[in-house]
């Protein structure tokens, strides 16, 4: 035991000596440049996010970012998804940022972090964990006590993952970003101090930075931190901005330069040409500037994290889950026309002698001419233990995060009225004794609908989807889900409600029905499929309703028959060699029975 024990120490102590000799390098700013190791060093960065990419993608996703010619990758640390609940970290399975980042450096390539906490990004309450909805008096970006604390604790537990990794402990971690676009919401300089006070104290000790828009970047930044700019790609421009703000000096750096635009539910796909890119990268390129295109790759908004845009000139706008962003990379990471286009820009710039690695091969796709869906549980199976309330509860109320809420109560019959559900949100179906009569939609305004009840005493439901909490502007405190206000039938208020979570975060063991054949509402659909080979493949939801659907337990985000997106991509790291099991959680369209996959997606068609 003694020998052994002296084995381990000895063990113990060349571990640590091993970690202590990595390579150190130094990043730093010059006047002009950042300085890698004292030599000037320009970034040639793309944005990609760990959760919108399977994980055992992310590293052909970084083998093609070097293959267009980036040296650096940029992300998001999303805070709802590593504190789901308050005090409960996650950081297993796609959150495992940790790996990311090792892939990262095994790749040969740098990382801008950028955990904020705020991170926009067309994602679920920009970042923030619904949760923060219920502490009393938070108000986020802000001073506010009680919001520095969770923010506080958050990032500590970011900082003991993450800090070792920055490049001045050996690391591939360039700069850590703070905020995100404040300038954009206020200008408060002091909030800002506690910002970077709180970053350095949880081990961020390297190079940080803010970033804004070129018209807010004078409110959003910090003196004494670099200032990045974003959507600005003019050099003279952006060097004038930025020396205006930084002591009349650079170095350059555009930390969102935007190459086409994100989607949302009923408005047309965004396409941009190549073309209208190229000549700006090459102008930025030239000037040394350095550069983080957003997105290089987009990938997906799986499960329920999309966000959504609002403000008092434009509806409430969901974002698709598709988030193809019409990036070099495709949703499923080929390359597009656009990848050859930046490509043959940056290849331009290297130093002469210096090529590319060869584009990796475009994936194998396969379509599957049919799969037959059968029912396999109705609403009452799939809701959990609910509450009694007067008027109906929140998400929020019910500890609720994402998903769908059955409010239901009993009404007397033999009327006729309009029904009208104040402050939905989002989307709603509407149900009268086990028959769907109708839907609501916040996005349209549509609150009301006229409805016949029959004799005797009646059930009525209500399935309330929420389609995703803003993520940008100053409504993001107004962000809570369900029935926000009341529910009046012929004017008169209806009361007695059972408020049921449908959170369909895990899939269950579900068998078909028989019973449920003839459904009139929302269910469960279950099927299965045998592959001979794998893989990418879409599936076509162009005659389907409305739902969610779920192949091998992976959830694979929402579609809606309004478009624009049509299919969901499906990886072809979550198929299997022989039989494979899909889910659909329709709400529109249950006497649908069948559907297909096919080898291409469909991200432009409107219905």
């Amino acid at each position: 035991m003694r020998s052994f024990n002296l084995f381990l120490l000895t063990a113990i102590l060349l571990a640590g000596s091993l970690v202590k000799a990595q390579p150190k390098h130094q990043f730093s700013l010059g006047d002009k440049d950042f300085l890698l190791d004292g030599k000037p060093f320009q970034m040639i960065s793309g944005e990609l996010h760990y959760p919108r990419i399977p994980r055992e993608a992310w590293r052909d996703r970084m083998k093609m970012a070097k293959a267009m010619g980036l040296n650096t990758i940029g992300t998001y640390v999303f805070w709802n998804l590593h504190e789901p609940q308050k005090g409960q970290f996650d950081f297993s399975g796609n959150n495992d940022i940790v790996e990311f980042i090792k892939i990262a450096q095994q790749e040969g390539l740098w990382v801008i972090l950028r955990p904020s906490p705020y991170v926009c990004a067309e994602w679920e309450f920009g970042g923030y964990p619904y949760w923060l909805e219920n502490e009393e008096g938070v108000i986020v970006r802000s001073k506010n006590a009680q919001y520095l604390r969770e923010y506080e604790n958050y990032i500590k537990e970011l900082g003991k993952r993450l800090s070792v990794y920055q490049i001045n402990h050996g690391g591939n971690i360039l700069m850590v970003q703070i905020e995100n676009e404040y300038g954009s919401y206020g200008a408060d300089k002091e909030y800002l101090a506690i910002n970077q006070k709180m970053f350095k104290d949880a081990g961020f000790d390297g190079l940080l930075y803010t970033c804004d828009p070129a018209a807010d970047l004078v409110k959003g930044h910090l003196p004494g931190l670099l200032p990045a700019v974003n959507g600005l790609d003019n050099p003279a421009k952006v060097k004038e901005l930025i020396n205006q703000n930084h002591e009349g000096k650079g170095p350059y750096y555009i930390a969102e330069w935007y190459p086409a635009w994100f989607d949302w539910w009923g408005t047309k796909h965004h396409t941009v040409p190549a073309d209208q890119y190229t000549g700006k990268l090459d102008s930025v390129l030239a000037a040394g500037i350095s550069i983080n295109m957003y997105m290089f790759h987009g990938g997906t908004t799986r499960g329920f994290m999309n966000g959504a845009n609002y403000n008092d000139q434009a509806p409430f706008e969901p974002q698709i889950s598709s988030y193809d962003y019409d990036a070099p990379l495709d949703e499923a990471g080929n390359p597009t026309s656009k990848f050859e286009a930046f490509r043959n820009v940056i290849q331009k710039h290297l130093s002469a002698g210096i090529n590319l690695p060869a584009v990796p091969p475009a994936k194998p796709t396969i379509s599957i001419p049919k799969i037959e869906l059968e029912n396999v549980a109705d609403l009452n199976e799939l809701k959990l233990k609910g509450r009694s309330s007067q008027s109906p509860l929140t998400f929020e109320d019910m500890k609720l995060d994402y998903g769908f809420m059955l409010y239901r109560t009993k009404v007397e019959g033999g009327k006729s009225g309009i029904l009208k559900v104040k402050d939905l949100r989002d989307f709603a179906v509407v149900i009268i004794n086990g028959q769907t009569v109708g839907k609501l939609d916040r996005r349209t305004g549509l609150d009301s609908i006229n409805v016949n009840l029959p004799d005797g005493n009646v059930t009525l439901d209500i399935l309330v989807e929420n389609l995703g909490r803003i993520n940008f502007g100053k409504y993001l405190l107004q962000n809570k889900k369900g029935i926000v206000g009341k529910v009046f039938f012929q004017n008169n208020e209806v009361t007695g409600w059972q408020n049921f979570p449908l959170p369909l975060k895990t899939v269950g063991n579900y068998k078909p029905k028989p019973s449920l054949s003839n459904l009139n509402t929302p269910v469960m659909k279950k099927g299965t499929f045998s592959l001979a080979s794998l893989g990418d493949t879409y599936l076509n939801m162009t005659d389907w309703g409305k739902g969610v659907v779920w192949i091998n337990g992976h959830n694979l985000g929402r579609y809606w028959q309004i478009g624009p997106q049509q299919t969901l991509y499906v990886p072809r790291e979550w198929l299997h060699i022989g039989k494979n099991e899909i889910l659909v959680f329709e709400v529109l369209k249950p006497e649908n029975k069948e559907l297909s996959a096919v080898s291409k997606p469909i991200l432009d068609q409107l219905q």
